[in-house]
């Protein structure tokens, strides 16, 4: 399970305590009303009992008294339910529905022992609450058994709607969390915005300050180092093309003599044909580190899209490097896309160079387009490249095992970094891969606007 952001949790935090503080006070107002409801219905049920106790000592005063006339002449309303026990057995209005064996015997005992008692008894599917009166000038004991059925509908509903408005808090206190979240984290998510700009080469990017004082600390701070690295990378830039540009002008020199000796080579002994050889190729070398060194401190600049039809781009350059048509695997449903053409044409052509320098050459060069993205895949047949070296390799002036498994060290060390840095100007990703059967996959995907 992926870990939940900072917003997720934030807004978790705020809805657990919203849950925790609604569902302590639906408990404690609950509780408090039950308690505060049962006394009450109790007082009543007491002071109901006492009246009617008196009521039916009236009618029990004379001799031979006819009990159950009594307690039918007695008015307890449609609830409450009168019982007269006397000489151990108990009289009441209709049939004995198992009111009698509700009341506790520990209650008869203290009621025929002449103590007033009360007591909350199970009776049936609910609950009542039994007095029990002694009456001791006639020899006997009154019980009034109050149901309190309703009293627990009520409590029932008191509870559903405590639990709903525990639930309409929770959410409550999530939508505030979520909001409030959102209000902190916004400067982050422009610092975040605005760094990934930033790597893709446009130093402009800015944070918008802020009325609060540490959000806006934040927002300076991050504007002041993007000055600093902006200032540092522009003075990088022109160093490397100035060092490039005055190693130009020697090397044309260099170029022009070893071309007036590689045309005379026939005319040299063996020995010095092989050091004019040797001499060629190394100039040659160093002409295209020159250029490279140059295109890459032009690289960290903004990519300049705009819509390019990169199919017919990836045509052209592969018939240029001698590729046959069959090599280039097209899907998708689009051929355009809003690209930079000059990155993305050497983007393809450094890995294509690559392949062949390192492993082989192209065996497959897959174009996938879209509307929003495009991924390319180039494939090559050489010795791969070993998984603890595969972040290396895009390096600049790489050199590790994999350079020498893949064929020498013959290339500038700096094909694969420019790959990485036009990439990295389209907010895109590169990867290398091991191709199925054997050999290397280098993978790249763009998307087709800046996020």
């Amino acid at each position: 399970m992926s870990r939940l952001g900072l917003r997720a949790r934030i807004t978790a935090v705020f809805a657990l305590g919203a849950l925790a503080l609604s569902a302590s006070l639906a408990s404690a107002t609950y509780q408090l009303t039950r308690q505060s409801l049962l006394e009450e219905r109790e007082r009543a049920a007491v002071r109901a009992a006492y009246l009617d106790a008196a009521f039916i000592r009236t009618g029990l005063g004379g001799e031979d008294p006819d009990i159950s006339a009594a307690l039918q002449n007695l008015d307890t309303g449609e609830l409450r339910r009168p019982l007269v026990r006397r000489d151990g057995q108990f009289f009441a209005r209709t049939a004995d529905d198992g009111l009698t064996s509700s009341i506790p015997d520990a209650l008869q005992r203290l009621v025929d022992g002449g103590t007033p008692a009360v007591q909350r008894v199970p009776l049936r599917d609910s609950s009542a609450i039994v007095v029990g009166v002694p009456l001791p000038a006639v020899e006997a004991s009154y019980y009034e058994v109050s149901p309190l059925t309703e009293l627990e509908r009520t409590f029932a509903v008191l509870a559903t709607v405590l639990g709903l408005v525990a639930l309409v808090t929770t959410v409550a206190g999530a939508s505030t969390g979520w909001l409030i979240s959102r209000r902190v984290l916004r400067p982050l998510a422009q610092v975040a915005d605005a760094a990934g700009t930033i790597a893709s080469g446009d130093f402009t990017a800015r944070v918008a300050r802020d009325n609060d004082p540490d959000l806006d600390k934040l927002a300076v701070s991050f504007n002041r180092m993007v000055d600093e690295v902006s200032a540092r990378s522009e003075a990088d830039r022109r160093f490397a093309a100035d060092v490039s540009h005055e190693l130009r002008s020697p090397l044309q020199t260099l170029s022009a003599a070893t071309s007036v000796l590689d045309r005379r080579r026939n005319e040299l002994d063996d020995r010095t044909a092989a050091a004019v050889d040797l001499l060629t190729d190394e100039v040659a070398r160093f002409e295209t580190l020159v250029t490279d060194l140059l295109e890459l401190a032009k690289s960290d600049r903004p990519a300049e899209r705009r819509p390019t039809d990169v199919v017919a781009l990836t045509r052209a350059l592969l018939t240029s490097r001698g590729l046959p048509p069959e090599v280039l695997d097209l899907s998708g449903g689009s051929t355009a896309l809003d690209v930079d053409p000059r990155r993305f044409e050497q983007v393809l052509a450094n890995l294509v160079d690559n392949a062949a320098k390192h492993g082989g050459g192209a065996v497959r060069v897959g174009l996938e387009v879209e509307d929003d993205r495009l991924v390319l895949e180039v494939d090559d047949e050489g010795a791969g490249v070993p998984a603890d070296e595969r972040e290396l390799v895009f390096d600049r002036f790489a050199r590790g095992r994999a350079a020498s498994m893949r064929g020498g060290s013959d290339g500038t060390g700096l094909g694969l970094a420019l790959v990485a840095q036009h990439v990295l100007a389209h907010r895109g990703s590169v990867a290398v891969l091991d191709r199925p059967g054997g050999g290397a996959r280098f993978r790249v995907e763009l998307p087709g606007e800046s996020p």
